[in-house]
């Protein structure tokens, strides 16, 4: 559906004065709820709230033999799913194009971190290593999926328990061992995109503002202990170009929302734990 040029205008007009239309500031993410356990065939699962998007993450597990150019390392295939059920503009059927790109803007940001301890994923060189699906539904549009399912990737992984294997390396489904996914927390990524409307630059688009804004960059960002926040992965998004400053502006930014998303990300982990001991 196409935004109005009066719409358009005053959406502007209000980002100009810093405020929008649900009264948050440019920078300000809306509400973000995380929810555990949603499903109970997966290694893990979460659905992330923010504000009206919602999505739901999941995490398999099963063996498979390696790539030939990585004997001694697991796999990680992400993929996501925009359907009618998220949106009336999604359509049924294969992924698109705009899922699948945003399938692998997550997986970059997973992958070139260094996130996942891809070595200790393996069971036999050469012969057979854990191979991880993780797999992304949006179940409702209301702007800014993307890092909405970045989010619930880096918890669903965090909360991922392997499963058992019998005598022949076949996955015994159904029982978990206590030895969670080999990730380094101290590398986890924490995604952010910003967008350009107007003039100004602001987080967490509606799914009306996701409508005109221009152009934008989505960054993955880690903070290793005792070191500078590393920049994992960049995407540029729109057909407008963007100037260097622009660009310095946006990656300052991104920077400072990523230890906000830190933070967040660090309290759904912790409240797990709370839950667990009462």
């Amino acid at each position: 559906m196409e935004i109005s040029k009066i719409t358009k205008n005053r959406l502007e007009e209000l980002i100009l004065e810093g405020r929008r239309v649900d009264n948050r500031k440019p920078f300000q993410y809306r509400d973000i709820k995380v929810t555990f356990g949603v499903s109970c065939n997966a290694e893990s699962s979460v659905i992330v709230e923010l504000g009206s998007t919602k999505v739901a993450v999941g995490v398999k597990l099963d063996v498979a033999e390696p790539f030939r150019d990585s004997p001694n390392e697991g796999i990680l295939i992400t993929t996501m799913e925009l359907g009618p059920i998220a949106s009336d503009e999604f359509e049924s059927g294969p992924p698109s194009a705009h899922a699948t790109e945003m399938a692998r803007i997550v997986d970059r940001g997973i992958r070139e971190s260094g996130f996942i301890d891809f070595k200790k994923l393996c069971i036999k060189p050469k012969e057979a290593v854990w191979m991880i699906f993780l797999d992304i539904y949006a179940l409702n549009d209301g702007g800014n999926i993307l890092d909405a399912a970045a989010l619930g990737a880096i918890l669903a992984l965090s909360k991922a328990l392997m499963p058992k294997l019998d005598s022949e390396s076949k996955v015994i489904y159904g029982e978990l061992t206590k030895n969670k996914l080999p990730v380094v927390l101290e590398k986890t990524p924490f995604t952010i995109s910003i967008f350009k409307l107007g003039s100004k630059f602001l987080v967490d688009p509606s799914s009306t503002e996701e409508k005109i804004v221009s152009s934008g960059i989505t960054a993955a960002i880690s903070f290793p202990k005792g070191k500078e926040p590393i920049i994992n992965a960049m995407q540029k998004h729109g057909s407008l170009p963007l100037g260097l400053k622009e660009i310095d502006e946006i990656m300052d930014k991104a920077i400072e929302k990523s230890k906000f998303m830190k933070e967040k990300f660090i309290s759904f982990l912790g409240k797990t734990k709370k839950e667990k001991k009462k």
